[in-house]
């Protein structure tokens, strides 16, 4: 089957502990070999999970719901206004922040490589990486998105965008539903990493 057309898998299709396990088994060859220390890995893990990924981003689209001010600076300069909050890097330098309306879906592709807004999202996902998603994403959004759980309305636009080493692309989703009593930091929790590449939409408080 083509790169084309063939189906990636999801995170959701892989169980926690296949996962783990993988993670674990190189974790144990590396230190084993001596090509890092288990210190090391430690440390990385940490800051992963704590300073950079899409946790980052999170914060930065729970901001732009609660204070518009801000929003109208991240939609019109989306590096400057994600270094408020302290989200630089290199590869954060040029980003674009694409709002999702009721009428417009945004989704955003690599098709050379995986150029991603590492600053807002972090490392990105392998299915990311993929030639299908690569290819798919393009030709066939909708497609795609369903295998993530998610299926805009019929009469919903949606706008692929390809980003460059140049010029990256996050989503800003729109706020979910029944929402209004929640702190920021309670917003955050319920912007997922798939729905800053737009592929899903934020979960609701029920969900989170």
């Amino acid at each position: 089957m083509s790169d084309s057309t063939e189906h990636f898998a999801p995170p959701s299709a892989r169980s926690p502990e296949e996962l783990a396990a993988r993670v674990k088994a190189m974790e144990s060859i590396l230190v084993e070999k001596g090509i890092i220390s288990a210190d090391a890995i430690d440390y990385m893990s940490s800051v992963y999970e704590n300073e950079v990924g899409p946790q980052v981003g999170a914060k930065v689209v729970a901001r732009a719901w609660t204070d518009p001010e801000f929003k109208a600076r991240l939609l019109q300069d989306a590096s400057s206004a994600c270094r408020e909050m302290g989200a630089t890097g290199l590869e954060g330098d040029e980003m674009i922040a694409l709002e999702n309306t009721d009428q417009v879906h945004n989704l955003v592709v690599c098709t050379l490589c995986s150029c991603y807004p590492w600053p807002v999202l972090g490392l990105p996902p392998n299915w990311y990486k993929s030639p299908s998603y690569r290819a798919r994403a393009v030709r066939e959004p909708r497609g795609v998105m369903a295998e993530f759980g998610y299926t805009p309305a019929p009469e919903v636009e949606v706008r692929v965008w390809d980003s460059s080493s140049e010029l990256r692309y996050f989503v800003l989703p729109g706020r979910p539903n029944d929402t209004d009593g929640l702190t920021e930091g309670e917003l955050a929790e319920l912007v997922t990493r798939d729905s800053l590449i737009g592929v899903s939409v934020p979960r609701t408080p029920s969900e989170a």
